[in-house]
């Protein structure tokens, strides 16, 4: 009896080698690669004729689809559409679906980005990237996290006079952070805003100090349009806003101007009652569309789509379950083509049984980044850069050898 063994493979190169280790033809591969890859897609509020239509197609190629079964009785309500094939499947759905009626023409393109967007495996970081030192290694960025806060959960109060910031974003710097995010308005559960004049003060004097020391971009976390202005004039180069522009309209508006890159962060609710009652029910759907409608809204104020980067927010607004679910399915924010940050560390979902403190809580942070930049990630927000870093060398080798 011949042995068998399944192949875990997670790229085109790992195929590769695979083929290329029986001696296939690489035409051979060329036809077979595409196969092997298989994605399950939602498609959401398709009206009945264009799920049937779909449906037919997708069988007609040799894939699945799963609609509701009121299409096959011809319900005439909008109802979602679950795709099952391959790329080489969905690549010739596409095809057929363009001389299609009912709204398809626009699923054809839709499946022709997404296949575009999963085959460069990352989002598309060269508008962020620069603004970055030429010459260094960029994937996954690392950004440490300075905040000129009293009361953030993990070091709030410990950088809050402008020496004792300094120090730590020069020592970040010389770690060698990526970029520096300098935030002065704690958004830990339960905090509380704080006047923009204050804000002001606490973060300005420490971009325009930094931005003489070091060359490493310097981003800045807020919320507020006048303060985001404030430090990009001092020599900030990116904004990082948790509200995604829902908090201060204008600040889409100073990011436009700017040109720089923005994050945007999905939150539900506020800092200071998010925690209360989070609740989803079909979490990664609903981050979508929330993505879906702040990506629009910044493209029409003026904000080049290139410049976007995305945030799931993880514990911001989430139960544990679902910030587990995020970093599980991370991969799946890939179909925007943009770069994906994530920001886990030292957070109160990676609480074990022991009852650590956040500062405690290193090995849990790393273990967790790790996933994240395993599962796609493409910047890693974090308190403690150098090890961060060095859990970044090893993911590298391991990436480097797909």
């Amino acid at each position: 009896m011949a042995a068998i063994r399944e192949i875990i493979t997670q790229s085109s190169a790992d195929l590769a080698r695979e083929f290329e280790s029986i001696n296939v033809d690489e035409g051979g591969f060329g036809i077979m690669a595409p196969k092997s890859f298989a994605h399950l897609l939602r498609l959401r509020n398709l009206p009945s004729p264009a799920a049937n239509i779909l449906k037919q197609e997708m069988l007609s190629v040799g894939g699945e689809c799963a609609t509701s079964r009121t299409v096959i009785l011809g319900d005439s309500e909008p109802g979602d559409v679950i795709l099952m094939g391959n790329r080489r499947q969905l690549a010739t759905l596409a095809r057929k679906l363009k001389a299609q009626p009912f709204g398809l023409k626009k699923v054809s393109r839709q499946l022709q980005q997404f296949l575009g967007n999963v085959a460069n495996g990352r989002g598309d970081l060269s508008a962020p990237l620069d603004i970055l030192t030429t010459g260094r290694e960029h994937y996954p960025l690392i950004m440490g996290i300075l905040n000129v806060t009293k009361d953030s959960f993990s070091d709030g109060g410990r950088f809050l006079a402008l020496p004792a910031a300094v120090k730590q974003g020069q020592a970040m710097a010389q770690s060698g952070a990526d970029i520096i995010d300098i935030g002065g308005e704690s958004t830990r559960p339960g905090s509380d805003s704080v006047a923009q004049e204050e804000e002001l003060r606490r973060v300005v004097p420490v971009v325009a100090a930094l931005r003489e020391k070091t060359a490493v971009p310097i981003s800045i976390d807020t919320m507020k349009a006048t303060v985001a202005y404030e430090a990009l004039q001092a020599g900030a180069t990116m904004v990082n806003d948790v509200s995604a522009g829902r908090h201060d309209p204008g600040l889409l508006e100073v990011v436009a101007t700017a040109g720089c890159p923005y994050i945007i962060m999905h939150m539900q609710g506020l800092p200071g009652t998010m925690q209360d009652s989070p609740h989803y029910d079909l979490l990664m759907d609903e981050l979508h569309r929330f993505f879906e409608e702040r990506l629009v809204v910044a493209v029409k104020a003026g904000i080049d789509e290139r410049r976007l980067i995305l945030d799931p927010g993880i514990g911001f607004g989430k139960r544990r379950s679902d910030n587990y679910e995020i970093l599980r399915r991370l991969r799946e924010f890939k179909i925007f083509g943009r770069p994906v940050m994530v920001g886990v560390s030292r957070k109160s979902f990676l609480q074990n049984p022991l009852g650590e403190t956040p500062q405690d809580r290193l090995e849990e942070s790393i273990a967790a980044g790790t996933i994240a930049m395993a599962n796609g990630a493409d910047i890693l927000r974090v308190h403690d850069v150098l090890p961060a870093l060095k859990s970044r060398a090893v993911f590298q080798e391991l990436d480097a050898s797909a």
